[in-house]
């Protein structure tokens, strides 16, 4: 590195700037974290930014939160906004192939020579701050900070990477707080019950700041009300006080589909088709709705006749995304057991198939013996393999053990996925569909091998 305009590091390429990144701590991947409160700390990235100037300020935000379908309802939101003609950033976790994917502005992710530009900033900044023992999250955080600043975006969609309270995102006064359903995961981290976790999410609430919510567990739900009581911000869920309904249907033009209605003294959406794959889409784009609503109530313009239009296009990799024709093959980051049951209950609703050959993987920190307990649900066989992508990935004859306890259903062992592959091709006919599923890591090894990264 050499300095450049006379105070800020610069890396000679974007390689040399991901070889960087990638040699700070990854939370994401370490097998087991001790003492979250140290690992997990706001003082590092608040420093950081604080010596850039601190761009987040420059931003209006949506903060979203929560167990499940964080991904899904940025991009329903970010589409839904991009058809007013915002212009939209996105700040997400984890990536399938290429980390950039993480940070995207409208459908595009950060091109490379801005990511090289974001990096070479962060460690000025962390070096000038005197900040150590950066996280990887926690330098992608700053990093998009700075991009949506220097793109001037309208607005950031802000990902919550674990838990809340303590997440790098949490040091910004978003327009709008979203929390999609709570469930279990990250147990060791964020505690092993459902008001634990309520409570670690609800830690990004902020005075004043509306809350929108999908439905929750009648627990769940307890300590977000109390927790919006306490710092004096305005909670709504939908079904309660934002009137919701969904229903599924099937025709021969559209296909199978979910739509949405949703009202407010401000809005009316009826019979919106949700445009991705699932019945738990629906309160994902319930969600999102419901943010725009909020963001109306502040004053903001947003014809709902252009929301409904950029809500169509909305898609996102990755989920119930179809990879392969011959044989079918389907992809999903389903990665808890409330995800994969959910999956489950989607697949024969929009696709035709004769039997499932399931494709599973995930790490051991997830309540492992409930998301086998799901894929029995639907697979009529299953393939347990691993990726070497995740140090955390339970052993797949380990696998195999636990589900024999659960299911008689035929099952086998792969090492990895090539072979696992192998299996299900030689095991499925045309009439077939093979998913993959379980883990985001084994998800995006997938990916990898079907679909060329964008660029």
């Amino acid at each position: 590195m050499h300095l450049r305009d006379g105070r800020s590091e610069s890396f000679a390429d974007y390689a040399a700037a991901l070889r960087w990144l990638f040699e700070h701590v990854d939370l994401e991947r370490t097998n087991r974290i001790r003492e979250p409160e140290k690992a997990f700390r706001l003082d590092r990235t608040r420093a950081i930014l604080k010596e850039l100037g601190d761009p987040q300020d420059e931003l209006r935000t949506v903060h979203i939160a929560g167990t499940k379908g964080k991904g899904s309802t940025v991009a329903m939101l970010a589409a839904a906004l991009a058809g007013c003609g915002w212009t939209v950033g996105q700040y997400t976790s984890p990536h399938l192939i290429d980390v950039r994917e993480r940070i995207r502005v409208g459908s595009r992710d950060i091109p490379e020579a801005a990511m090289q530009r974001a990096l070479s900033e962060v460690a000025w900044a962390a070096r000038s701050a005197g900040v150590d023992h950066l996280h990887f999250f926690e330098i992608l955080t700053a990093a998009a900070f700075f991009h949506f600043a220097q793109e001037a975006v309208d607005m950031a969609i802000m990902e919550v990477g674990l838990g809340g309270r303590l997440d790098a995102t949490n040091i910004i006064t978003p327009e709008v707080c979203a929390i999609t359903q709570i469930s279990y995961d990250h147990m060791d981290v964020l505690g092993d019950t459902l008001e634990a976790i309520a409570r670690e999410k609800a830690g990004v609430f902020k005075p004043g700041v509306p809350i929108v919510s999908t439905p929750q567990e009648e627990q769940v739900e307890s300590v977000l009300r109390a927790e919006a009581r306490r710092i004096g911000a305005p909670i709504r869920l939908l079904e309660k006080e934002l009137p919701f309904t969904s229903r599924f249907e099937a025709t021969s033009r559209q296909g199978p589909h979910c739509r949405i209605s949703l009202e407010s003294p401000r809005t009316v959406f009826e019979h919106v088709r949700v445009p991705l794959w699932g019945e738990h889409q629906a309160l994902n784009c319930g969600l999102a709705l419901g943010v725009v609503d909020a963001l109306r109530e502040r004053g903001d313009a947003l014809p709902e006749e252009a929301i409904v239009e950029g809500l169509a296009h909305a898609t996102i990799h990755g989920r119930a995304e179809q990879v392969c024709a011959h044989p079918r093959i389907i992809i999903d980051g389903a990665h808890n057991a409330a995800s994969v049951a959910a999956l489950m209950r989607t697949l024969p609703l929009y696709v035709s198939y004769d039997s499932l050959v399931v494709i599973f993987g995930c790490g051991r920190d997830k309540d492992v013996a409930s998301m086998l307990r799901a894929v029995a649900t639907a697979a009529d066989k299953i393939i347990f393999t691993r990726t070497r992508l995740n140090p955390r990935a339970s052993d797949p004859e380990s696998l195999q053990e636990q589900f024999a306890a659960i299911s008689g259903k035929m099952t086998q062992v792969a090492a990895n996925l090539s072979e696992a592959l192998d299996l299900a091709r030689r095991a499925v006919t045309r009439a077939d569909l093979i998913c993959i599923t379980g883990s985001f890591y084994l998800v995006g090894e997938a990916r990898r091998m079907f679909v060329a990264p964008a660029r």
